[in-house]
This record gives C-alpha cells, structure tokens and sequence, in this order.
C-alpha cells in the first residue's frame, strides 16, 4: 500500500438533476518518495483530486487515507501548493515564510526558527529578496515564496495544484527546474497536476492522465535518467516516444471529430477586392514582397529620455506565407504587431502591404488576440457579421450569411452559431474570434498569442482548427507567440527576436516540414526536433538578458536532410 490511497473514490456536486459527477471510481496508490504527475485538461476534475488529498474536500463514495488512516481533513504533514500565491501583502517574503515555521514549530527558540526561514528562502534562490513584500516581487518570485513556505512545514507529501501555469514560459520552466532540484534534495513524495506534457516528462517517476469523464486513464513510466535537462530531452529518442505516444492519448481522449460542414463560400468580392471564393481567394495582388517591414524602429519617450524597444527590424514576406515570431518577454513581438495592425504608430521605418504603406487600423489587417474581445450579449453569428456586413458591403444578406456561417462551421461551431458569448467557454470564445478574422478576407491576419490564455488541449485543437481554415484560404499570416512548439507547427520561417529594449531580429529559421501539418505527424517527422533544437537554442543564448552582437536576419546556412513525407491526419 502506498503512502496516499484512493479507494474506489467518487465525488460529485449537486443534487438531483444538477448533480455533476466530477470523478469516477478512482483507484490509486502513490508511493513513499515518488514523483508522482497527474495530466489533465479543465474539466477532467485536476484540482478535485488533489482538493481530496489535502482533505479540503471529502469523496461521495469510496475512501482516501494517507499511511492507512482515512483522510478527514488539512493536515501539515501534507503540504499545499496552488496556482494562485496567497501571500499576506504586508509582509516581507522571511514574514511569510516565518508564518508556516511558527504553525508547524511553535515551541522552537527563535534563533532556530529564524534558521529553518532563512534555509527554506534559501533554497528557492530568494536571499537577495528576504525583505521585500509581495507587491515588489515578480510573479514568479511570489510563487516561489509559496513554494518555501510549504515546505516550510515540512509536509511528508507535497502537493502542487498547476503552481506554475499562471507563469511565463521561461519563469515556468526555471521553476520547474528548481522543483525538480529540492525534491532531488528531499527526496518528499510529490503529486503534481499540470496539463503540460513537457513539465510532466521532466518532473515525473510516473505519469497517469486524467480523462474527460472523471476517470483514471493510462499510465506512463518515466524511465529518463535523472537530472533532466530540457536541452538534453530534446535529443533523446525516449523523450521523443513517450511525449508522442502522450500527445497522442490525451488528444484521442479529448478531442471530439471536428465539426465538418458543407457550405461553401459564395463569390463576393471584398471592400478591398478580394475575392471570396476559395479557388479564386485573393487574385489580383502582388506575390513577392507582399508584406515588408523597411527599417522599423519603435521609441517611447520615458523620464530618462527616449526608449527604443524595436530596432532597425526588417523582414520580407511573399503571399501566402505564415510567419511566428517568438522571442522571451519584453522582446518587442507584439509592438512589431500591433505596428502591422496600425494599432501603434512606427517611430522610424516603414510598413508596407500589397505595395501601399500601411497607416492606421482597417480591416485589411485582422488581428486575433489574445482575448478576443467579443459582445457578450450577441451570438456567435452576429458577432462576425459585424465586420462581413462592412467589408461586404454590395453582397446581399444571403450571400453574408453564408460567409458568417462556413467560416463558423470550419471553426467547430456549426450547432453554437445561435448562442450568446456570454455562455461560452473560453476556447469557444477564441473559435469565434477566428472565424471573425478569416470572415474579413483579410490581406494580412495578425495574432497575438492567440491560444496563451486556453489550457493545452484547446490550444492544440485550436491550432489545428486555425491551420484547417488557413490551407484554404492560404492567407499571409503573422502569429507571435511564446511556444517553440506552435512557432513550428504553424510556420513556414519562425523569425526569433533578441531581448529587449532595441530588439531586432536575431535569426530565422525556414521549416521545411510538408503541409498539411498535424500535432501528431510532426512529433514523429525525423526532422522535427532539428528545427526545435534550433529554436530552443536561441532562446537558452538570450535568456540570461544577452544582447546581440551582430544582427542576422538572414536564413542561417545549415544543410538539412531532405524531410520525409508526413501525413496529415
């Protein structure tokens, strides 16, 4: 028997007709010292889990014990973390940390305890800050106090409830990092819940997801030596294996057959003359150079004087290309942007598309944002006609209509186009917001870390829904993000940009991986992981704050392999 036990473990909320079942028959031995990762996406009942393991929630049926007793409530020897901080604002990080000591050793001379915080914020690399409130701190900095006061406590088994997904993409993973290393240390039983396969494979001894339903699914050892480095995973053929084999469970069990519609698109000419029909999509623009980026700089004036967050950046497009451009925080990717959208003015340089300057907002431009900013009060089918009615403005209703509803139903939305946006989800939201954009026949589409928000099975369906709508309309794209894996899955070249402030181009790789593309296919194309090697290669040189020394904004002069010819699905 292991140290925490579910037997035959129900729960549910509600009653009668609105009761919810949330989990299913859960049976589970966690073992002493193991790490142990739950992988799941919302809804699967994560948090209701580990809610049962801290004794903050009680099973409907069955039982949870921890070493054979039943489980009736919190307790210290099981320790906490959660995605949000919960740091008392008015104290320092030592005061916070100093709290935990004092609940758990209240008996200890004060010199003792004094050493047990200082140990603690020690070991999460916060000495240089033990004076510092919350309010000063990063976001990463207060998680890292939480995850010190926990252990603080010194719990027998830590729990970790997504402490890291309110993060950015490199404070996620240097934390992660450090998780690895105290449990290394300590070597406490750890349960984490996370939906990111990655942190997963990295912190695991073994893996269980989660499935929709509320039940245990399949089980996956983690047989990679320990310590784990992210560089080195990204070459070893296990990792490769196992990230695919749970890639592809978690998408088999929770991604539901696509909505395929029949509608096709009607021939009405755009306000800006592009034609809607797909065959004929966007006839009569030029092809090289359609987009063009001269020079572009960006200054704020400041205090201390004028700031230059984007330099001399330049860069080509032809039609039809799809670009990512991916860089750390504060590199200046959504400026180069918004400044495409002619949402921000451009200091020096210039921005040209189909051969005119680009000056001010027009619908032209679509830009997919992170949130997409619907009226909450209209359908999802009066949401995009607001901008079809204007860019189509000699086509008749029928004609509009059908716009609004093949692009509705090419984003899964075939039987929610009546429902208000106010009762949707958050990644039905964004499915909107998408068919809103390609519903313009655009010249350009711009998005904006358009999936940042969604947890990572409505971001992979999504970006599979955006890469379906945009083989049809092969529209020139622009998609800034901070994920090296959609950077690729998207992309014809993935422009990486150097850190900020004066950031520019630091170098650009061409994906030579065959289209269509799938999530699925490119985890087991031969040359996948060359191109992500690359990537990750230069965002580990710019991630202590390095600044470039030459700008390279051509292609790097690396001979790849012929790629082998990958199937879509």
């Amino acid at each position: 028997m292991g140290i925490l036990t579910f037997d035959t473990v129900s729960k549910g909320f509600g009653e009668g007709l609105h009761r919810t079942e949330v989990l299913k028959n859960i049976n589970l031995d966690v073992q002493e010292g193991e790490f142990l990762v739950l992988l799941g996406f919302s809804g699967t009942g994560k948090t209701t889990l580990i809610n049962l393991m801290a004794g903050l929630e009680m099973p409907s049926t069955g039982k949870v014990t921890f070493k054979g007793r039943d489980i009736t409530g919190p307790g210290p020897e099981r320790g906490v973390i959660f995605q949000n901080y919960s740091l008392m604002p008015w104290l320092t990080v030592d005061q916070n940390v100093a709290l935990a000591v004092d609940t758990i050793f209240p008996d200890l001379p004060k010199a003792e305890k004094q050493e047990k915080v200082d140990h603690f914020v020690k070991m999460v690399g916060l000495s240089h800050a033990k004076t510092r409130r919350p309010a000063e701190l990063s976001g990463g900095m207060r998680q890292r106090v939480n995850v010190a006061r926990a252990l603080a406590m010194n719990p027998e088994v830590l729990l970790l409830d997504e402490p890291l997904s309110a993060l950015d993409a490199l404070t996620r993973a240097n934390l992660a990092d450090e998780i690895e290393h105290i449990w290394e240390a300590d070597k406490k039983t750890c349960v984490l819940i996370t939906n990111d396969v990655d942190e997963a494979i990295l912190l695991a001894d073994r893996i269980i997801a989660l499935n929709p339903d509320g039940s245990l699914g399949e089980e996956f050892k983690v047989t990679i030596p320990r310590p784990r480095d992210r560089g080195e995973m990204n070459n070893d053929e296990t990792f490769h294996k196992l990230r695919a084999e749970v890639t592809t469970y978690l998408m088999d069990v929770g991604i539901e057959a696509k909505a395929e519609g029949s509608k096709l698109l009607p021939n009405v000419t755009a306000i800006h003359h592009v034609p809607k029909a797909v065959v004929k999509a966007q006839e009569g623009l030029i092809d090289t150079r359609f987009l063009s980026f001269e020079g572009l700089h960006k200054v704020y004036p400041t205090p201390k004087g004028p700031l230059t967050v984007v330099e001399d950046f330049n860069l080509k497009l032809n039609r039809g290309e799809f670009i990512s451009l991916i860089g750390h925080s504060g590199c200046g990717k959504s400026t180069v942007l918004t400044m495409a959208a002619g949402l921000n003015d451009i200091s020096k340089g210039a921005i040209k598309l189909d051969g005119f300057e680009v000056r001010g907002a027009d619908p032209e431009r679509a830009v997919v944002f992170q949130s997409p900013n619907l009226f909450p009060w209209l359908t999802a089918k009066e949401n995009v006609s607001i901008g079809v009615d204007r860019v189509y403005p000699t086509a008749s209703q029928p004609e509009r209509q059908d716009v609004v509803e093949y692009y509705l139903e090419r984003v899964g939305l075939a039987d929610s186009m009546d429902k208000p946006a106010s009762e949707m989800s958050n990644g039905m939201r964004q499915r909107v917001g998408i068919a809103r954009a390609f519903a313009l026949s655009p010249k350009l589409l711009l998005l904006d870390e358009p999936f940042g928000m969604l947890d990572s099975l409505t971001r992979w369906e999504l970006q599979e829904v955006l890469m379906e709508v945009w083989e049809r309309t092969k529209v020139t794209a622009i998609c800034v993000t901070h994920d090296v894996d959609e950077a690729i899955l998207l992309a014809d070249r993935v422009v990486m940009m150097t850190n900020g402030p004066q950031a520019t181009i630091g170098k650009i790789t061409e994906v030579n991986l065959p289209r269509p593309r799938t999530r699925k296919a490119l985890l087991e194309h031969p040359d996948y992981y060359t191109y992500r090697q690359e990537v990750l290669d230069f965002l580990e040189e710019y991630e202590h704050g390095a600044k470039p020394q030459k700008p390279n904004a051509k292609k790097p002069n690396t001979k790849k392999p012929e790629p082998k010819a990958i199937a879509a699905e």
